[in-house]
């Protein structure tokens, strides 16, 4: 008889209680290519999620399945380094047991960071993309959870979204703001897909983020995501995607990606943990 989710939610929080004491507020998804924000954590907790129960595996080239803890400017969090791809598995349970694991961990904040291929005609690899809105176009939805009586009404937090432009600001460093359109992959997308997902508003287009921002909003989190533009998308540009060019155009991005990231954990620091309930 397969385990109930309590169950195996029960089984990988006591596999994390003997490894580390810190009780994060703050989870961080990083996207492929940005990982090595997690190692510059100071005095962090490292657990490999092959040493947790139940929990899902990736498979992707780079996404080493290591969850960071730490403390940093004053904020327990936990940093994802890697992260599972709907195509891995073709089940969105797999794809939301971490945001499951953050929340029942205590965490009130998701960020949510990707490498998306760049819609709008401005954008360059390298750049990032504050996400203000998104596209679920992977044709899944996430379980319906009753959010204690409250109406979900913006899925991005409207705080959060004002300290990453502040902080950006201040360290000038470039920032755009646009709608991330997410697919199922794994294959990238056609011209013609491309095209449709700018007529349906979209700048930026992955294949992730989606159905975890989603149903951590609806669970209670307050969420924000970033989209690091590492390719041009297909029909935009004359170059051949590959795995490899995202990984470099995302290695280019890393210096301000970091500054920007530490400066809104700074940020959240400064308010009583109670506020971001």
């Amino acid at each position: 008889m397969p385990l109930s989710l309590e169950k195996r939610l029960q089984d990988s929080l006591e596999a994390i209680g003997t490894k580390t004491a810190v009780h994060p507020i703050l989870a961080i998804i990083l996207g492929s290519g940005l990982w090595d924000f997690a190692d510059s954590l100071p005095d962090s907790d490292v657990i490999d999620t092959v040493d947790i129960p139940h929990y899902p595996r990736s498979t992707v080239e780079g996404h080493k399945g290591r969850l960071i803890f730490a403390n940093l400017a004053g904020v327990p969090l936990v940093a994802y380094q890697g992260r599972l791809h709907f195509y891995e598995t073709n089940s969105a349970d797999d794809v939301l047991y971490p945001i499951r694991v953050a929340r029942a961990l205590g965490t009130r904040i998701l960020i949510d960071t990707n490498a998306a291929g760049g819609i709008r005609k401005e954008f360059k690899p390298g750049d990032l993309m504050l996400i203000t809105d998104q596209l679920n176009l992977t044709g899944e939805s996430v379980p319906f959870v009753f959010s204690e009586g409250k109406q979900v009404k913006s899925l991005y937090d409207k705080e959060l979204l004002q300290i990453v432009k502040v902080v950006s600001a201040r360290h000038s460093a470039p920032l755009w703001s646009g709608v991330y359109g997410g697919v199922k992959g794994p294959s990238y997308e056609t011209a013609a897909e491309v095209r449709m997902v700018q007529r349906l508003g979209g700048d930026a287009v992955g294949m992730s983020t989606v159905l975890e921002t989603t149903f951590a909003r609806l669970i209670g989190m307050r969420v924000m995501g970033v989209s690091c533009i590492t390719n041009r998308a297909t029909g935009t540009s004359e170059r051949k995607l590959d795995h490899a060019e995202v990984t470099d155009a995302a290695n280019k991005a890393k210096k301000a990606f970091s500054t920007v990231l530490r400066g809104v954990i700074e940020e959240i620091g400064k308010f009583e943990v109670d506020h971001w309930n």
